[in-house]
C-alpha cells in the first residue's frame, strides 16, 4: 500500500529536487501534490488528508510551523526541511518529529522516511504535532515536553521532571522526580545530542543528567541527584561539569 505524500516548499528548485529523489528512490511514497504557497498547503492538507507531509520551515507569509498550527486535523507524519535553525531543530527533536537539513542527503532522506513509515503504524502523529506546537510557544527549555518513544507507546514528559537518563545496550532508561522510569528505544547518544542544549550534560558514556537536579558533587567523582541516585562522572568530564556548576551559580 502506497503512502499518500504531500510536498510543500516555496522554492521551485528545492521542491522539484525533493520530488525527483522520492520518485527515484522511495517507490512506497505516492506524491499527491507539490505546493509552493503555504496558504494553499493548508487547504490541500485538509482536502487530501495525506499520511506524510514534507514541509519547508522558512517560507514567506507562513512558516512550516504556522501551516501545521492552522491545519484542522494534524494527524499525519511530518518531515520538516530546513537550512538549519538550531531553535527549530531542537523543538522538532523534542517532539520526536523527523527533519532534514538542506541540501538534502539521499541517505538522510531514506532514514527519515523509514522512521516516518514506522511512526505511521503507531498512529501517534497528532500527539507529537500538538507537542511540537506547544513547545514552540515555550521559551524555557526545561518546561518543554519531550516525546519519549517506548514499546508501542509515546510518553510526553516535562523535561524539568527528568532527573537523569541511563544508557544500556542501545536503549535509554529515563528516571523521574517521582522515582518512576521509562525505557526508550533510542540510545543514550541520541538523547545526548537532543538534550544537551536544554540543560542536560553527559557525565559518563552511560549517564546523562539534568543539571538543575544535581544535589551534590563528591570529590571522588560522583554526583547525587534529586531522586537520591548517585552516579559516576568520567575523569575527562569532571572539570567541564564543575565549570558548568560555576556558570549556574
Amino acid at each position: 500500500m502506497k503512502i499518500k505524500t504531500l510536498l510543500v516548499d516555496d522554492e521551485q528548485k528545492s521542491l522539484a529536487s525533493l520530488a525527483k529523489k522520492i520518485r527515484n528512490h522511495l517507490p512506497l511514497l505516492d506524491i499527491i501534490a507539490e505546493i509552493q504557497d503555504p496558504e494553499d498547503a493548508i487547504e490541500a492538507i485538509d482536502q487530501f488528508n495525506p499520511q506524510l507531509v514534507f514541509i519547508d520551515i522558512a517560507m514567506p507569509n507562513l512558516s512550516g510551523f504556522d501551516v501545521l498550527a492552522q491545519v484542522k486535523n494534524p494527524d499525519f507524519e511530518i518531515i520538516f526541511v530546513t537550512a538549519f535553525d538550531q531553535y527549530a531543530v531542537q523543538a522538532i527533536k523534542h517532539a520526536a518529529i523527523g527533519y532534514l537539513l538542506k541540501p538534502l542527503d539521499d541517505e538522510d532522506l531514506q532514514l527519515a522516511v523509514k522512521n516516518a513509515l514506522a511512526n505511521i503504524e503507531l498512529k501517534n502523529a497528532a500527539v507529537k504535532n500538538h507537542t511540537l506546537l506547544e513547545n514552540l510557544s515555550i521559551q524555557d527549555n526545561q518546561t518543554r515536553k519531550l516525546a519519549i518513544p517506548a514499546q508501542n507507546e509515546l510518553h510526553l514528559s516535562k523535561m524539568e521532571d527528568i532527573v537523569h537518563c541511563e544508557g544500556s545496550e542501545g536503549y535509554t532508561r529515563f528516571h523521574f522526580k517521582n522515582n518512576s522510569n521509562i525505557l526508550s528505544s533510542h540510545s543514550i547518544g541520541y538523547y545526548a545530542k537532543t538534550l544537551t542544549s536544554s540543560g542536560f550534560f553527559q557525565i559518563h558514556r552511560s549517564h546523562l543528567i539534568n543539571l538543575q537536579l544535581v544535589e551534590k558533587y563528591y570529590n571522588d567523582g560522583h554526583v547525587k541527584m534529586e531522586n537520591g541516585n548517585t552516579l559516576p562522572v568520567s575523569r575527562n568530564k569532571r572539570s567541564e561539569l564543575l565549570e558548568l556548576f560555576k556558570i549556574q551559580v
